[in-house]
C-alpha cells in the first residue's frame, strides 16, 4: 500500500476500526509481558545504587511515565495539526480520548518523582525547571479536559482543544532541556539513544524494558479508546448498525 493511500485510509474511522483489532491485542499482550518482566527485574534483581541504595528503584516507574507523559502530549499536538489543517475526524478522537491517559501518566510521574525526591533531595518538592514545567504540563492536560467539557458544540470544542494542544507543545522542550538551561537538583537524562548508558547494564536494561512496555500500554490504550469512540460517534452509520446487529460467532 502506498503511503498516500495509507494516509487517506487512516483518516477513515471505519477503516481504522476494521484494521486495528489485532493491533490492540498485540500491544496489550506486549505491554503486559514487558511491564511484568521489567518491574520484577528492576525491583527484585537489579543491584542497589551505590549512593541512593534501594530508593532508586522508583526510577522503574517514574522514568517511563515521565517520558510517556511528554510523548502523549506531542501526539496531542500532532493530532491538533491534523485536525486544524486536514479536518481529520480521527485526530479529534485522539484529542478527546488521550487526554485522561496523558493526565494520569503526568500525575503518576509527579507523584513518583516526589517519592524519589524525599530520600534523595531531602524534600518532596522543589520548584526547579523540570518539576515546575512538568507541573505546567499537568495543568495543560487539565485545561484540555475542561475545555472539551465547557464548549457544547463538538466541532468548536475540537478546534479549541487542537489549538491549546499545539500551543502547549512549547512546554515539551522546556521540560527536556530544563536541567541544562538552569541550575537544578534534578538529574539529567537517565539514558539517551545517542550516548552509551551512564549506569551498569543490569540497572539500565530493565528500565529500557519498562519504557518499551509502557509505550505498548499507550498503544493498547489509544487503540481501545479510539475504537470505542468510533462506535459512539458513528453509531448512526450503516456499517456500525450492521456491526452491532451481526451475531457473535
Amino acid at each position: 500500500m502506498r503511503l498516500k493511500e495509507f494516509w487517506h485510509r487512516l483518516g477513515s474511522p471505519r477503516w481504522f476500526y476494521q484494521m486495528s483489532g489485532p493491533w490492540q491485542l498485540g500491544f496489550t499482550v506486549a505491554a503486559g509481558v514487558l511491564l511484568l518482566v521489567g518491574i520484577i527485574w528492576g525491583v527484585a534483581f537489579a543491584p542497589p545504587d551505590y549512593q541512593q541504595g534501594n530508593s532508586f528503584r522508583i526510577m522503574y516507574v517514574h522514568v517511563p511515565t515521565a517520558i510517556l507523559a511528554q510523548s502523549v502530549y506531542m501526539v496531542l499536538g500532532a493530532a491538533g495539526v491534523l485536525l486544524l489543517v486536514w479536518r481529520m475526524k480521527l485526530a479529534d478522537m485522539v484529542l478527546q480520548t488521550m487526554v485522561p491517559f496523558g493526565l494520569a501518566m503526568t500525575a503518576l510521574a509527579l507523584f513518583t518523582g516526589a517519592v524519589w525526591g524525599r530520600p534523595t533531595w531531602g524534600t518532596w518538592w522543589v520548584f526547579d525547571g523540570r518539576t515546575t514545567s512538568t507541573l505546567v504540563m499537568l495543568f495543560l492536560y487539565f485545561g484540555l479536559y475542561a475545555l472539551r467539557q465547557a464548549i457544547p458544540r463538538p466541532e468548536a470544542a475540537g478546534r479549541a482543544c487542537a489549538l491549546l494542544a499545539i500551543v502547549g507543545t512549547i512546554n515539551i522542550p522546556i521540560i527536556k532541556y530544563s536541567v541544562e538551561w538552569w541550575t537544578t537538583l534534578h538529574q539529567g537524562a537517565t539514558f539517551k539513544l545517542t550516548e552509551a548508558p551512564a549506569m551498569p547494564i543490569e540497572m539500565w536494561a530493565p528500565l529500557l524494558v519498562n519504557v518499551i512496555g509502557i509505550y505498548c500500554l499507550f498503544g493498547a490504550n489509544l487503540i481501545a479508546n479510539l475504537r470505542n469512540e468510533i462506535l459512539r460517534r458513528e453509531q448512526a452509520t450503516k456499517w456500525v448498525r450492521e456491526l452491532v446487529a451481526r451475531p457473535l460467532t
